[in-house]
């Protein structure tokens, strides 16, 4: 099967996560019994994760997949900054399951010939969601490896048509004290507000991530669409997005306007520019052992890995003034 086959694989096929950590193993297993099914594995034990993820050149090339270990589900659902559930770390995931992701819409306006509205299944109706092996690099200095499920921002956002006035991409985060109890707590100016330059949203590594291990997005994880820009800092990934906006001016942002001095709006990746509180240049990788939570701690590449892909993107600028 060709890497464009395998992209076109639907999101209801997708391999569970424990068959997903050892494939080798139950493709084996369904070869000699050819019709055990997916069902009767699901209350074996967990295999452990695969140290590697196999990657083709192409895969390689693009930036879509890393040979790195993949950080567990239960970490990377268990470890969260979203302070609408909470300022804790466990708080999104220890909070009710309040967040209702049906029926639920994006509004899409602005600088575009054709505003309008679109849900998650209408998303996956124009583009069957691909699998991308990203690295996720938090601005506090620790680091995922994520196998996320989306559709490429730009297939969305070429729909609405963006005129030439449209210089930036402006999102906004549902806002409700119902269904988030962090809204009660003034951490930020509520709704959490991003944005990306309209070159870096259409760029092919962007995504709107619909799932997770094969899995739909959690609440804690950004239900039911967040964005993934991988080579910057975490924060930029705005979760549960409601609003899309084309914009001509360089759009306001939550950490930006709270902390201008600390969070930049670009927010690139950037082991040379440290935060004012700590460095950038090494970062912490979720473990995800019995014994310990982080494993050593490694260098912080430029870009998170992926200067090949993004950094003509920026050629010319000072990223030390435009952090």
């Amino acid at each position: 099967m060709s890497l464009r086959d395998a992209l076109k694989i639907p999101a209801s096929q997708i391999t569970d996560e424990q068959v997903y950590r050892e494939r080798r193993r139950v493709l084996a297993a369904l070869a000699a019994a050819p019709a055990l099914g997916l069902a009767g594995c699901a209350g074996a034990e967990a295999p452990p994760p695969p140290s590697k993820v196999a990657v083709t050149p192409e895969q390689a090339r693009s930036g879509f997949r890393t040979a790195e270990a993949l950080t567990r589900y239960e970490d990377i659902t268990g470890y969260n900054n979203y302070y609408e559930f909470g300022t804790g770390k466990a708080d999104p995931s220890r909070a009710r399951r309040t967040l209702r992701t049906s029926p639920w819409t994006i509004a899409v306006g602005g600088h575009c010939a054709k505003p309008g509205r679109f849900s998650p299944d209408e998303l996956r109706r124009w583009a069957v969601p691909e699998e991308r092996v990203y690295r996720l690099r938090c601005v506090e200095g620790w680091s995922m490896v994520i196998p996320w499920l989306g559709v490429p921002l730009a297939k969305a956002l070429e729909r609405f048509e963006p005129t030439s006035r449209a210089k930036y991409v402006a999102f906004t985060t549902l806002a409700d004290p119902e269904q988030m109890p962090g809204l009660a707590y003034p951490a930020l100016d509520w709704p959490y507000r991003e944005g990306l330059r309209i070159d870096e949203a259409m760029h092919p590594l962007t995504l709107l991530a619909t799932g997770l291990y094969g899995k739909p997005l959690p609440q804690q994880n950004g239900a039911p669409l967040r964005l993934v820009v991988p080579w910057k800092y975490g924060f930029k990934s705005i979760k549960s997005i409601v609003a899309i906006t084309f914009v001509e001016r360089m759009p306001s942002t939550s950490w930006n306007d709270a902390q201008p001095r600390e969070y930049g709006f670009f927010s690139n990746v950037n082991p040379n520019v440290d935060h004012p509180r700590w460095s950038q240049k090494t970062e912490r990788r979720i473990a995800g052992t019995a014994s310990k939570l982080f494993a050593e701690r490694i260098p912080t590449r430029p870009f998170n890995g992926y200067a090949e892909q993004v950094g003509a993107l920026y050629a010319g600028m000072d990223l030390r003034k435009w952090f």
